[in-house]
């Protein structure tokens, strides 16, 4: 436990706080009021003017004197940034923020289509409309041609296989990594085209 002491950050036990199951709170949050320990913070004011520097205990004061909070809202900066504001509404907004930007995120998944060296051309077709599919949903296709027993002695016979996919998806697709081997198979990866 003591090594990890210069990773976590031991504040006092106040409501709101998330605590993990070994005691320790971990730095996620933001400081607030009486947790800032800083010699001098750069003020800013509850309707958002700079107060310039001056000591956390100054600045803690003139947040009691307005009934609001002190939070620390650039802890890394020289000297840390703290603002006059309600804490309860900072953290509502930081939370709606935070959802914001999850739902404009888009998670681009890897698909895999397999192959064999022995594949035949309505196999091909059917695996190369699989993989259409998957890159018009905006996903990357891995393409794998795998080998078994004495097939590996043929591997270069068969990089065909992977050209003739990736030419049938030249409309849609562009390679981004070209075929290489992995172990006992080539494989290659392709993404939708960027209009």
């Amino acid at each position: 436990m003591a090594e990890l002491s210069g990773m976590f950050l031991f504040i006092s036990l106040r409501k709101g706080n998330r605590r993990s199951e070994t005691g320790v709170f971990f730095i996620s949050e933001a400081l607030v009021n009486g947790q800032i320990r800083f010699r001098e913070v750069r003020l800013i004011g509850s309707d958002g003017e700079q107060l310039g520097l001056m000591s956390s205990l100054d600045a803690l004061k003139m947040a009691e004197e307005a009934e609001l909070d002190l939070v620390c809202v650039a802890p890394a900066a020289k000297p840390p940034v703290c603002k006059i504001i309600d804490y309860g509404k900072y953290r509502y907004e930081m939370i709606r923020r935070d959802k914001e930007a999850r739902k404009k995120q888009k998670i681009v998944e890897l698909k895999e289509v397999r192959l064999s060296p022995n594949i035949d051309s309505n196999d091909l077709a059917t695996k190369t409309n699989a993989a259409r599919k998957f890159l018009e949903k905006g996903n990357k296709v891995k393409v794998t041609l795998r080998f078994r027993g004495r097939e590996i002695s043929h591997m270069n016979q068969s990089r065909y296989i992977l050209d003739d996919f990736a030419k049938a998806l030249s409309d849609l697709a562009v390679v981004d990594k070209s075929a290489k081997v992995e172990g006992r198979s080539l494989v290659m990866f392709m993404s939708a085209k960027k209009n």
